[in-house]
C-alpha cells in the first residue's frame, strides 16, 4: 500500500510498505510449523517411535514415506526462514517522491542485503512522458502504476503483491499526473 506522507505545491512523497504484512508473517508460521510437523514425522518414523512430541508415526515407514517427509520438512523451513529474513530486512519497504522545485524523481526501496541493499534511482521530470495504469484481471490481478520516460521504459511505482483497489489506483494515478502535468494513460488485458 502507499501512503502519501508529505504533500506541498513543490513536493509529494508517497511511503511504500515492504515485506511487513499480517499475510506475510501467516505464511510464515503456517509453513514453518507446517514444515516442522513433517520434519519430525519423518524423523520418529527413522527412530521407530510411537510417539515423539506430539507426532505418531506407528504406520510410516522411513523409506520412502519417512524420508520424503524429512525432504519436505526441510525446505519447508528454508522456505519459512527465507520468508522471516525477508520480514526482518522489510524487503521492498521506501518511497517515492516527486520533486518539481529540483526536478527530480526519487524512487528509493530497501532490498535484500550486500552492495545494492540501497535501490536508489533518480529520473528528471522532464524524462517522463505519462502516467500509465495497468490494469491485469484473473487469478492473479495486477494494479500497477507506471512512469513512462522517453526511453520507452516503464518504472513500476505500486509494490508487487499488494494489488490496490481501483478507488485507489484511479486516485494516485490522477493526483499524480495532475501534479506532474503528464498525461494519464490506461492499459488493461483488452488493450493489449
Amino acid at each position: 500500500m502507499i501512503n502519501q506522507t508529505q504533500n506541498s505545491n513543490l513536493i509529494r512523497r508517497y511511503t511504500v510498505l515492504g515485506s511487513r504484512t499480517f499475510s506475510n508473517y501467516w505464511w510464515t508460521a503456517s509453513i514453518f510449523f507446517g514444515a516442522l510437523g513433517f520434519l519430525l514425522t519423518g524423523i520418529s518414523s527413522y527412530l521407530k517411535l510411537e510417539k515423539f512430541f506430539f507426532i505418531s508415526s506407528n504406520n510410516i515407514t522411513f523409506f520412502p514415506q519417512g524420508l520424503v517427509m524429512c525432504f519436505y520438512g526441510l525446505c519447508g523451513l528454508i522456505f519459512s526462514f527465507f520468508l522471516a529474513f525477508t520480514i526482518f530486512w522489510n524487503i521492498g519497504q521506501g518511497f517515492n517522491e516527486f520533486n518539481k522545485k529540483d526536478g527530480i524523481i526519487r524512487i528509493f526501496r530497501w532490498g535484500f542485503p550486500g552492495k545494492n541493499r540501497r535501490i536508489d534511482l533518480f529520473y528528471l521530470i522532464t524524462d517522463i512522458t505519462a502516467i500509465k495504469v495497468e490494469f491485469k484481471q484473473g487469478f492473479n490481478p495486477r494494479r500497477t502504476i507506471l512512469l513512462c520516460t522517453k526511453k520507452k521504459r516503464n518504472i513500476p511505482l505500486t509494490p508487487i503483491g499488494q494489488p490496490l483497489t481501483l478507488q485507489e489506483i484511479e486516485k494516485q494515478a490522477s493526483e499524480l499526473a495532475k501534479f506532474l502535468k503528464i498525461p494519464l494513460s490506461l492499459l488493461s488485458d483488452s488493450n493489449r
